[in-house]
């Protein structure tokens, strides 16, 4: 039976009080470590929340490239989330010559303002350009667009005299090896996604292993025993979000109710998943009315619709990517999201430029996970303050290996 007051399980501290740890901000590159059969298959399936809709071909190709190159790839040990799992603070810090770099990023849909992806890989180029950094162009995917119109924005910044091309989302794999290819001189990055080049450096994120800590914390929190998720597009990327929250939901409580739904499929082009609050507060409005308490949206800029519908029903919601409690332009639904799963995207971009700069570029695939804080959730607002001692310790099980986390549904 449904609760008629959810929220009285939830307490937060008065305002102005600070809930999430101190930070810690020790950045150093990670010496190569072998990935187990396990963390290989990671890298096929290591999810993008803000990558907007593509094409099937384009999620196709970002998934052989993975599985091709994931088992010989290496680690990053990313400076990120304090181990109580609040956002990380910055990342790597450049002492080369920060003007020896020509940045170029292509954004994915949605670019600066979608209050989580794109948002802390701008956030890294602005530290970037802050330090010394020559940024030469920002670009912004398109809704529908074709792998024709990514390549002509990164030829875009090619031309603009670009010599660090980064682009956000798995969207840009294809695109990215074959503009890497034609130019094999200047150094290409990408998240979440993993491109088999030699002048093209993937930064992947186990976020798998964050989403098993907040459905832990959704299980452990809701008042109904019905929890839910919402993706963004329906692709192996976003599954790995979908798998690691139902497995940690299920850790705490095996027969808790689950409702899984995504706001798109791929190759449909008459809906933008991950940036459209109206399509995301529709689907939450749905989810809620079966009494689902809790929803993990794991949709980009569409999470905002969710936590319109959450506080509109007197429910709750756990944000992505970022802390999204402490996203400004979200301070109006601030109080329903009780956690949010970090993807600590700023710390990656960051490591990135500064290893360029500082004349030791980061190579190959580059791995941020629980182990090296790179993802985590967080505790703003003080929602899940009583049940951190239990997430931390289903984090060490995962860091430990006592828990295996799935990546993939099935």
């Amino acid at each position: 039976m449904r609760q008629t007051n959810p929220s009285a399980g939830f307490h937060r501290p008065p305002t102005g009080v600070t809930c999430s740890e101190e930070e810690e901000n020790n950045v150093r590159r990670a010496r190569s470590l072998k990935l187990i059969a396990g963390l290989a298959a990671a890298g096929l399936a290591l999810a993008a929340c803000s990558s907007g809709t593509s094409s099937s071909t384009s999620s196709s190709a970002a998934e052989t490239s993975a599985a091709a190159t994931s088992a010989a790839g290496s680690s990053a040990a990313g400076s990120a989330a304090a181990s109580g799992g609040a956002a990380a603070s910055g990342g790597a810090t450049i002492t080369g010559d920060a003007s020896a770099v020509s940045m170029g990023l292509a954004y994915d849909i949605g670019g600066r303002g979608d209050q989580s992806f794109n948002d802390l890989a701008a956030k890294a180029l602005d530290q970037a350009k802050a330090d010394g950094v020559n940024v030469v162009g920002e670009l912004e995917a398109s809704a529908g667009e074709p792998d024709s119109a990514k390549v002509d924005r990164l030829n875009q910044l090619v031309d603009s005299g670009a010599n660090v091309i980064l682009g956000i989302g798995f969207a840009y794999s294809g695109p990215i090896a074959q503009v890497a290819g034609e130019n094999p001189d200047i150094k290409f990055g990408i998240v979440d996604s993993v491109v088999d080049a030699p002048n093209v450096t993937s930064l992947i994120f186990a976020a798998n292993e964050g989403s098993f800590l907040v459905g832990s914390a959704a299980a452990l929190q809701t008042k109904t025993d019905s929890v839910g998720f919402i993706g963004g597009v329906n692709v192996p990327l976003i599954q790995s979000f979908q798998a690691g929250f139902d497995a940690g939901a299920k850790a705490v409580k095996p027969d808790i109710k689950i409702t899984d739904t995504y706001l798109a499929e791929p190759g449909d082009t008459t809906k933008n998943g991950f940036n459209d609050p109206a399509l995301g507060e529709t689907a939450a409005k749905g989810v809620y009315a079966n009494g689902t308490d809790i929803i993990f949206a794991a949709a980009g800029g569409s999470g905002a619709g969710v936590f319109k519908a959450a506080k509109a029903g007197g429910t709750f919601g756990i944000g992505v990517d970022s802390d999204q409690y402490n996203v400004p332009s979200l301070a109006d639904v601030k109080d329903v999201i009780i956690t949010s799963m970090v993807k600590n995207v700023d710390v990656a971009v960051s490591d990135y430029i500064a290893s360029i700069a500082n004349g030791e570029p980061l190579t190959g695939t580059q791995l941020y996970n629980l182990k090296n804080n790179g993802v985590g959730y967080s505790t703003s607002g003080g929602a899940i303050d009583a049940i951190v001692p239990q997430l931390e310790e289903y984090k060490a099980q995962i860091i430990d290996g006592t828990i295996t986390v799935p990546d993939t549904l099935g």
